[in-house]
């Protein structure tokens, strides 16, 4: 997307995917480059642009998790000298912070759904009978319970440390303590998902039963703002925490 200075203004072309809750929003946040190339750190600057205004096209569909998302187009789109966020041309590290920030906000979310998660799960161990006694009495599945358990508390510590770091003036240290947050959350995630589904047998497939819709939502959260794996390269390229 590229924002091109127009008298006072701008004229801003291109496009956004997968934009959470996009076609409702009545103001758009658009990140978009006013100079240099794709990837060069300067030269990307952050505006305002009206959800009706002249040349914004929206395609909204839902998200397996149940929420919403919109692909938005960006057509010579005008725009007042009001509409730019700080310095159009410096916008990168506020840009960073608050995709950070935002990191730090659904990894907490992600830790709450893995705790409700096992709650459920075991609660469901101690009322499903199988061979006349509850299948939680079967010390194989209360190995699991508890291997689910250490992923969620693994989960947790990362995500504590993520909302800590998040308050960090230097952009580095913050950004590679979220990156290791987001890794630990995506691997405790889909672990402590797939075990729920595994112990809740075939209900926990169906759309009646809450637990699939958990994962869902935990799958989702692994692939929102950088995957497992990009979070990890981060976390290399950056030479780790210690």
């Amino acid at each position: 997307t590229s924002a091109k200075k127009k008298g006072n203004g701008w004229v801003i072309d291109g496009e956004k995917f997968v934009v959470l809750n996009g076609e409702a929003a009545d103001t758009l946040i658009v990140t978009a480059r006013t100079k240099g190339s794709q990837r060069d750190a300067s030269g990307v600057g952050v505006f305002l642009v009206p959800g009706n205004a002249k040349g914004v096209a929206k395609k909204g569909y839902p998200t397996q998790d149940g929420l919403h998302a919109a692909d938005i187009s960006f057509t010579g789109v005008e725009i007042g000298a009001d509409g730019v966020i700080g310095d159009p041309e410096n916008g990168l590290p506020l840009i960073e912070r608050v995709v950070d920030e935002a990191r730090t906000a659904i990894c907490a979310e992600a830790v709450g759904i893995m705790d409700e998660s096992l709650k459920t799960t075991v609660e469901y161990l101690k009322t499903r009978k199988q061979f006349g006694v509850p299948i939680g009495s079967f010390q194989s599945l209360q190995h699991r319970a508890a291997d689910m358990f250490v992923a969620l508390e693994q989960a947790r510590s990362m995500s504590m440390y993520a909302t800590m770091a998040s308050e960090f003036d230097d952009a580095k240290e913050r950004a590679t303590a979220v990156a290791a947050a987001k890794v630990q959350i995506g691997k405790s995630g889909k672990f402590v998902g797939q075990q729920s589904i595994q112990l809740h047998g075939g209900i926990g497939m169906t759309m009646e039963a809450k637990i699939g819709h958990y994962f869902k939502r935990l799958t989702m959260i692994e692939n929102s703002f950088g995957d497992t794996d990009y979070h990890l390269r981060r976390v290399t390229n950056s030479g780790g925490l210690i």
